[in-house]
C-alpha cells in the first residue's frame, strides 16, 4: 500500500492558461504586441501566431467541460486588454466583454472558481505606439482597463491578479528582446518593470473599489531559487545578483516599499525615474503572491557579463525546455519567501513541463511529465509542513498552446492539441492530476 501525502482540507486546485496562447480569433479583437512580433521574422519559431491557437474562444464550452471532467476546483485564465479595448483606451468592444462574462458563467456553472490575471503580455499595440510600458501614461490606461473589467465582472470573480511575470516583461521584451516588443536597453527595461509595478498598485485600488468585500487581489511573480556555484565569496555574490535581478527587484518593492539597495547601486545611471508616491502604491498589501516556479539557477562568478555572474547547467534531468528539473528548489523557495517577506498567502499559479509527446492510439503516455507533478507536488506539501502559507496549486497547463518564441513546438499541456484538427486528447497525466485532486493528495 503505498502512502498518501494529504493537502489541507481548504488547498485548491486547479489548471492553467492564457489568453494570447490559446484564444486565438484574432480577427476578432484588436491587435497586440504579440502578433507583431509572430510577423517579425526569425522571431517565432517556425513563423508560428496566435491567429488560431486553440481556437478557445469558439471552444470554451468544450474546454470548461474538459476542465469539469477532470473534477478542476478553478481555472486561472487572462483576459486579452485587446479583446476588450481593440485600441488599448477608449471605446469598448461589448462583444469581447461579454466573451469572458460567459466564460465566467460558464466556469461557476461546473463551480469552477475563476482565477483572473489582468496582464499576461498582450499590450495593445496603439499603446506601444505610444511608447508602451515604457511610457508612464501606460499605467493609467491599465487602470482605467481594469475598471472596465471590474465593472462588468466584479461581482462573480473573486480572484484577481494584476499582472504575470513583470520580469519577463521587463527583461525578456525590454532587455533581451526575445519577446515582443523586442527591445534591447537595460535602461528601458528597468522603467518598463517600475511602471509594471505602479500599474499593479493601481489596479490592486480599483479591484478593492469594485470587487467587493471578499475579493483576493495580488500578482504573479516568476522565481527561481538561486544557489551560489560554490561556497566562494565571488559565486556567494553571484547568487545574490541573480537573486537580485530576477526575484528581490521585484518581490522588495511590493513587500518592503524599496528596491534592493544592492541591485540598485549595480545598475548605477539605468535606474528607474521614480515619482513621489510610486512606492506607497506599489507596496500596498497583497492577498496572495502568486508564484510561477519551473526550475532553479545555479549562479557563478564571471567577471565578463554585465552583472558579474553567469547561470551553469548541472548535470541532472532536463525537460524540452532545457530547464533542469529541481522539485528541492521549489521548497527551498517557499521558504525563502515565508521567511524574508511573510506574505498573507502564497499560490503556485504555474508549474509545469514540456516534453516531446506523442499520440500512440489515440492516447498520450506522457509518464515524465507526471513524475515531474508528483515530485513537485510532494516538495509542496514539505513546504507546507515547514510552515509555507500555500493554498493552492495551478498546473501549467490546461492545454498545448502557442509557447511564445517556442511557438507550438514545446507542448506544456495535460491535455494535447492538434492544432490541425483543434481535436483535444487527455494525457495520462491529466488522469493522474484528476485523481491527485479528487483525494486531496499525492501518492508517494
Amino acid at each position: 500500500m503505498s502512502d498518501i501525502l494529504s493537502f489541507p482540507k481548504d488547498f485548491i486546485w486547479g489548471t492553467a492558461t492564457s489568453s494570447f496562447q490559446i484564444e486565438g480569433a484574432a480577427d476578432e479583437r484588436g491587435m497586440c504586441i504579440w502578433d507583431e512580433f509572430c510577423r517579425w521574422p526569425g522571431k517565432v519559431l517556425n513563423g508560428d501566431t496566435g491567429d488560431v491557437a486553440n481556437d478557445h474562444v469558439h471552444r470554451y464550452r468544450e474546454d470548461v467541460a474538459m476542465m469539469a471532467e477532470l473534477g478542476m476546483q478553478t481555472y486561472r485564465f487572462s483576459i486579452a486588454w485587446p479583446r476588450v479595448l481593440p485600441a488599448g483606451k477608449g471605446k469598448v468592444d461589448e462583444a469581447g466583454l461579454d466573451f469572458y462574462d460567459k466564460l465566467v458563467d460558464e466556469l461557476l456553472k461546473y463551480n469552477i472558481q475563476p482565477a483572473v490575471t489582468l496582464y499576461h503580455w498582450d499590450l495593445p499595440s496603439e499603446l506601444q505606439k505610444l511608447g508602451g510600458w515604457a511610457s508612464r501614461d501606460t499605467i493609467y490606461r491599465f487602470q482605467d482597463y481594469t475598471e472596465v473589467v471590474a465593472n462588468r465582472l466584479g461581482d462573480r470573480v473573486k480572484t484577481w491578479i494584476t499582472h504575470n511575470e513583470p520580469w519577463v516583461v521587463s527583461m525578456l521584451g525590454n532587455l533581451t528582446g526575445d519577446h515582443a516588443p523586442g527591445v534591447e536597453d537595460r535602461g528601458i527595461a528597468l522603467q518598463v518593470a517600475h511602471h509594471l509595478l505602479v500599474s499593479h498598485g493601481l489596479s490592486m485600488q480599483v479591484l478593492r473599489e469594485l470587487g467587493g468585500a471578499d475579493a483576493q487581489v495580488g500578482i504573479t511573480l516568476n522565481m527561481n531559487h538561486v544557489y551560489p556555484a560554490t561556497d566562494r565569496d565571488e559565486d556567494q555574490l553571484a547568487a545574490s545578483r541573480s537573486d537580485g535581478q530576477l526575484n528581490r527587484w521585484f518581490a522588495d518593492p511590493i513587500f518592503k516599499g524599496s528596491y534592493p539597495e544592492d541591485m540598485w547601486d549595480v545598475y548605477g545611471a539605468q535606474v528607474p525615474r521614480i515619482e513621489p508616491d510610486d512606492m506607497a502604491i506599489i507596496s500596498q498589501p497583497i492577498d496572495f503572491l502568486g508564484v510561477n516556479y519551473y526550475t532553479r539557477d545555479v549562479a557563478k562568478y564571471d567577471a565578463s557579463k554585465p552583472l558579474e555572474y553567469t547561470s551553469l547547467h548541472p548535470a541532472g534531468e532536463y525537460t524540452a525546455m532545457d530547464w533542469e528539473v529541481y522539485p528541492q528548489g521549489l521548497t527551498d523557495l517557499l521558504m525563502r519567501l515565508t521567511n524574508d517577506y511573510a506574505p498573507k498567502a502564497i499560490y503556485i499559479t504555474e508549474n509545469g513541463c514540456a516534453y516531446p509527446d506523442v499520440v500512440e492510439d489515440g492516447k498520450v503516455h506522457d509518464v515524465k511529465r507526471i513524475d515531474y507533478y508528483r515530485k513537485h507536488f510532494v516538495a509542496a506539501h514539505k513546504a507546507i509542513e515547514m510552515g509555507a502559507p500555500l493554498k493552492g496549486y495551478y498546473a501549467w497547463s490546461l492545454m498545448d498552446n502557442f509557447e511564445w518564441a517556442w511557438g507550438y513546438e514545446r507542448r506544456f499541456g495535460i491535455v494535447y492539441v492538434d492544432f490541425k484538427t483543434q481535436e483535444r486528447i487527455l494525457k495520462d497525466s491529466a488522469r493522474y492530476y484528476s485523481q491527485v485532486v479528487q483525494q486531496n493528495g499525492v501518492e508517494i
